[in-house]
């Protein structure tokens, strides 16, 4: 099978490595916006011309947004706009190109409803002081040395790496990868470079390939199996939350940088920073390195997993447990366990957004009305049952998969719900083992929950 893989590594930069770096970062801004102003000088012309009463025919011609056409374009006037051009790597200025190209793809899309989500507004101008430094490489000498601990990059020579390459380094040894671009960027006070690899990936197949769990994820637990395995939420952004709070006000004291009064930064403000984007950085990477350590082990163990398709951007409109959702990454879980999923032969089942598996019995199907957040107990008043709603949440979810048939017509009958849930007029019954009993609405659940449209596999 092949996929796409990235392999990210932190650089080890001497200052005129670094200098030349930023250079290229430079020179990608650079084309971005000098192309982004003809672009929309252009548009301005054209919509002068209109108010004038001037034919379309006549009208100034179109300056394209496609990759090709700009970079034409900034071929023609490279030599009077950047005669410095030549110290750089095309490769600089086809990143900053093709950068504008799929922003204006993407607010034209947004503009003509092709695309969803949230609208995408007209691109804007990238700041020295704001934008990341970055830059990507598509063509010319892209290699990992056999040394293993340092990469060559066009026009950039041989960059040294803090640790080893050797999983890529076997990789392309054995002619199962192959290097697509590298991407240079700056964050949190340390450069790294990331290859795009198409990879040959072997069959895999996972440990239990008939086995079936559910997983509801929240803030509580991150991740609750149909099992019985709670995995808890380390919660790294509030056990760091007081380092953070005072590294912070230990930077407001420093004297930093007044654009309107053209004041820069001291030192100290500048170490200062430092001190606080490393902090951040290692919050996150506790965070990744968690969240793929615990997809990784429940793709290779598991044939088929169930998850919820929650909305998390709904979910982080609460003020009061935004911080903590954010913070637990509930979005990255679910993504990260979709490719994985495909990688070790298994299947990622994503369940309905209203399907109510935290009001559902998991053992009699009976279904609550309304269950306040605060309840931590799913108590049932058809059977009696006591159960941890998270537990009982995910044995819902591991009982969809029973039900759904990936060669057959579509998911499992229900009476697709598509709004809030309203269980008016129904009316849960006790099911024996091996058997399925219909309600009054004469719909037959699945094993171990109510009927929904419920299920859409990920591929």
């Amino acid at each position: 099978m092949k996929t796409f893989q990235a392999y990210r590594y932190a650089l080890d930069l001497t200052p005129a490595q670094e200098r030349a770096v930023l250079a290229h970062a430079g020179a990608a801004r650079f084309a971005h916006n000098w192309a982004l102003a003809r672009v929309k000088a252009v548009m301005d012309q054209r919509a002068a011309e209109r108010t004038y009463g001037v034919p379309d025919a006549l009208l100034t011609r179109v300056l394209g947004w496609s990759l090709s056409a700009l970079r034409r374009a900034w071929n023609a006037a490279k030599d009077d706009v950047a005669p410095w051009w030549r110290e750089c790597s095309k490769e600089a200025f086809n990143t900053g190109l093709d950068a504008l190209a799929r922003a204006l793809r993407s607010w034209w899309d947004s503009r003509g409803g092709k695309r969803t989500g949230r609208p995408v507004g007209f691109p804007r101008f990238k700041s020295r002081r704001r934008t990341t430094p970055s830059v990507r490489f598509t063509t010319g000498a892209i290699r990992v040395e056999p040394d293993r601990k340092h990469v060559v990059l066009p026009r950039l020579g041989r960059l040294k790496l803090h640790e080893s390459a050797r999983k890529l380094a076997r990789r392309i040894a054995n002619g199962t990868a192959r290097i697509m671009s590298a991407t240079v960027r700056y964050g949190c006070g340390r450069w790294h470079v990331s290859f795009t690899v198409e990879v040959d990936r072997a069959d895999c197949a996972p440990a239990r390939p008939a086995s079936v769990v559910g997983v509801d994820v929240g803030v509580k637990h991150l991740a609750v199996l149909s099992t019985g395995e709670m995995v808890p939420n380390p919660r790294h952004l509030a056990a760091a939350q007081q380092r953070l709070h005072r590294l912070s006000r230990a930077l407001f004291r420093k004297s930093g940088p007044d654009r309107r009064t053209g004041r820069q930064p001291s030192n100290r403000w500048r170490r200062a920073s430092a001190r606080l984007g490393r902090a951040h950085a290692r919050v996150a990477n506790l965070r990744r390195d968690g969240l793929h350590k615990l997809t990784t082990g429940l793709a290779r163990e598991y044939g088929t997993i169930v998850v919820e398709d929650l909305n998390i951007a709904g979910m982080l409109r609460n003020r009061r447990l935004a911080r903590h959702i954010a913070d637990a990454s509930l979005g990255e879980l679910r993504r990260q366990l979709a490719y994985k999923s495909e990688w070790n032969g298994g299947r990622l089942v994503v369940a309905d957004r209203w399907y109510p598996s935290s009001k559902t019995c998991s053992d009699c199907g009976a279904v609550k009305t309304k269950l306040a957040l605060s309840e931590r107990e799913y108590e049932c008043e058809a059977c009696g049952m006591v159960l941890d709603r998270d537990l009982n949440a995910a044995r819902n979810l591991a009982a969809l998969a029973a039900g759904y048939d990936p060669a057959g017509s579509g998911p499992v009958a229900g009476r697709g719900a598509d709004l809030k849930t309203s269980l008016a007029g129904l009316v849960a019954v006790k099911r024996q083992p091996g058997t399925a009993q219909a309600d009054q609405t004469g719909t037959v659940p699945p094993q171990g929950g109510t009927a929904y449209r419920v299920l859409a596999e990920v591929h």
